[in-house]
């Protein structure tokens, strides 16, 4: 999620504006510290404009 949000130049408030959530919950749910629930991970994905299945993937590293 944090990478998709990188890419589009979005900051964390914005994203959480987007997608109907609290900044600090997506914040939290970004550094692994929260548990995310199917329905927001649906809301972001929607905001993100992407697959909610992108969102389960382990990012990638090069």
């Amino acid at each position: 999620m944090r990478l998709l949000r990188a890419e589009r130049g979005w900051s964390q408030e914005f994203l959480a504006a987007e997608a109907g959530v609290n900044r600090t919950y997506l914040s939290a749910v970004e550094r692994s510290e929260q548990n995310i629930s199917l329905d927001n991970i649906y809301k972001i994905a929607v905001a993100l404009d992407v697959p909610a299945w992108t969102l389960l993937q382990e990012a990638k590293t090069t």
